[in-house]
Formats: C-alpha cells, structure tokens, sequence
C-alpha cells in the first residue's frame, strides 16, 4: 500500500538499458508481493511445486533478477526488520484485506468467474517467514547481496540512497521519499508489457524514476511539508484523512496547515501520536553496517534448489548467461 503521493511527484520514465552500471537498493518485501500477486495462473492459483508449495516469489525472484543482471544492472535486496508499533494496526488491516480476498477468490471459483477469481487472488497473497528465509538463500546461491533492515526496508534502502552506496531506492510505493531517498526507482522488476486487470488490454511498462530534489522544487514545499501531505493521506502509520488526497494535501501544506490541524478542522481524531510519525520518518531506525559485492551463482545449489526442491524447469535456469553477466560487472 503504502503512501499515495504519486499524482502530485515528478515522475519521469526511463529505458531500463540507461540504469547499467548502477546500484539499487530494492525494497525486498515489496517486490516479493509482487511476484506473489502477478505471476499466477489464469484463474489465480499461484506457482507451486509437487508438495504445494508456492513457487510463484522464487520464479519472480530468480528471471527478473537475472534479468537485471545481465542488463549490467546491480541489484541489492532489502528486508524488512522489526515493524514499528505504529504500523500494527496497517498490519492487522492487511491481513483483514487479505482474508477477505481469499474467501471472494475461492468463491468466484466456485461460480467460474476465472476473471474475478484472478482480481480477488492478486489481492490475497501471503508472505510467511518461511518464503523470505528461503528468498534469501536462493539470492545467497545467486551471488546476490541482500541487507538486514533493523526495521523498514524502505528506510533502510533510503538511507544507503542518502549515504551515496546505491544510485536509487526501488520499490513501488513512494515511502523511501518520505524517508529522504534522494532518489526513487519504481518498476524496476515490472518491466514490460502487463494486462490491466478485468479488461483485455496490455500495456508497456517501463522504470520511473522520481527526484525528491526536483519534485520539491516544482511543488514549492520542504521535505518536512512532503511528510505533512503523508500524514494527511495517509501512512503505513496513520489511516489519513477521508476526502484528503494529495493534491487537496498539498494545497493544504502550502497555506501552513500541519495534520493535526485539518484532523481537527475535520473533526477527525488520529488514532496515533503525529509526532512519532514524523519523528519515524525523521529518524528512521537504520543500520550502516553492511557491504555486498556480487558474486558469480553456484550453479549447483541453485539447481537444487529450484529445480530439485521446487520443480523448475532445469532447462530454463540459465546459469551461464548469469555468470557471464556477473564476471562482465566485476571487470567493468
């Protein structure tokens, strides 16, 4: 979910053969959702193996990855630590949301509504922890780093944006800019031709990349303001003001008013301390103790893996063509 800024920043869209070289910083837990989400069947099952386990966030992760890769591309995955307790209740929210889903799927089965079966299972999915352990041993046998979050990978992601050890933020929710990611990179494991849902029609898809510099400048307003329209939209920390959407926000900020006034003025009580949401944002709970470097895949363990473990193809893991890409990467 996230926070929904997105009419009012500056987006501009790229090719992704412009990003060669760079570091990305991906929000980890975000992109897995994703893959869980889009890669299913037509009627919304997801990827499984021979015990029914699902599949669909290894296969995501393994193509687009090696994908990137070999687009000269240097991918570093972020996981979430420890939320912070004012996220509790987004999360009890999204599991409501998720439940409900799954029960509208399974009956839109039942009535062989197969488009509405899709829709309603895109919204069902699951990450359980077992699913992000095993995400980073496959990137482990990948040769592809990853960082341990204390908390909010988007915060953890912005802050090696903000120190300069990766170009970019990656994730397709506008936090890391809230966070102060100098830089945001959105559709970066999308990329290509998707379907809208419930209407027979494809559209391209390509990475945007959003400034927070340059879409200051053209709003006229502070970062601090920026967090400002957050809060009066809505967070992963606060369910923002009904009938308040960025762009009424944004006007709002720009005659001085903060969110407690406008919850007020609304007659609205927050259901949480603004302040410590501002300060998470602020000062986000980060760690600049890591490194990564990208290494060649152990062609082995990553077809045990997916291909002995999960069921994959064993023709369809092309570990040459990775390793090509990688030993091209260190030599550049």
């Amino acid at each position: 979910m996230g926070v929904q800024i997105g009419d009012i920043v500056e987006k501009e869209s790229i090719l992704i053969e412009s990003l060669e070289g760079r570091k990305f910083a991906i929000d980890a837990y975000n992109t897995l959702y994703q893959f869980l989400s889009i890669i299913r069947q037509p009627d919304g099952t997801p990827l499984m193996n021979h015990e029914g386990k699902i599949t669909s966030h290894f296969s995501g992760l393994f193509y687009r990855t090696v994908k990137l890769i070999t687009k000269g591309i240097k991918p570093i995955y972020v996981f979430d630590g420890v939320p912070p307790v004012l996220k509790k209740e987004t999360i009890k929210e999204r599991q409501e949301i998720r439940e409900k889903a799954r029960k509208e799927w399974k009956d839109a089965l039942k009535e062989e509504d197969i488009e509405r079966a899709y829709t309603k299972a895109t919204q069902s999915s699951k990450l359980t922890k077992e699913m992000v352990e095993e995400s980073k041993i496959l990137l482990e046998r990948m040769g592809v780093p990853y960082v341990q979050a204390p908390s909010e990978g988007e915060a953890q992601a912005a802050h090696m944006c903000s120190k300069g050890d990766v170009w970019a933020a990656c994730s397709q929710d506008f936090d890391s800019i809230l966070f102060g990611s100098p830089i945001l990179v959105r559709n970066i494991t999308i990329t290509g031709k998707r379907k809208i849902p419930r209407r027979n029609i494809y559209v391209d898809v390509s990475p945007e990349v959003i400034k927070l510099k340059e879409t200051l400048g053209a709003l006229e307003i502070s970062k601090d303001q920026l967090i400002e329209i957050g809060l009066m939209v809505g967070t992963d920390f606060n369910s923002g003001i009904k009938g308040i959407g960025p762009k009424k926000a944004l006007l709002l900020v720009k005659k001085g008013k903060t969110a407690e006034q406008v919850y007020r003025e609304q007659g609205i009580d927050c259901e949480i301390d603004l302040d410590k949401a501002r300060d998470l944002f602020k000062n986000p709970d980060v760690t600049g103790d890591y490194s990564f470097s990208w290494k060649p895949p152990k062609r082995e363990e990553v077809i045990s893996f997916l291909c002995d473990k999960y069921d994959f193809s064993l023709e369809r893991i092309n570990i040459a063509k990775m390793t090509s890409a990688v030993l091209k990467m260190k030599r550049g």
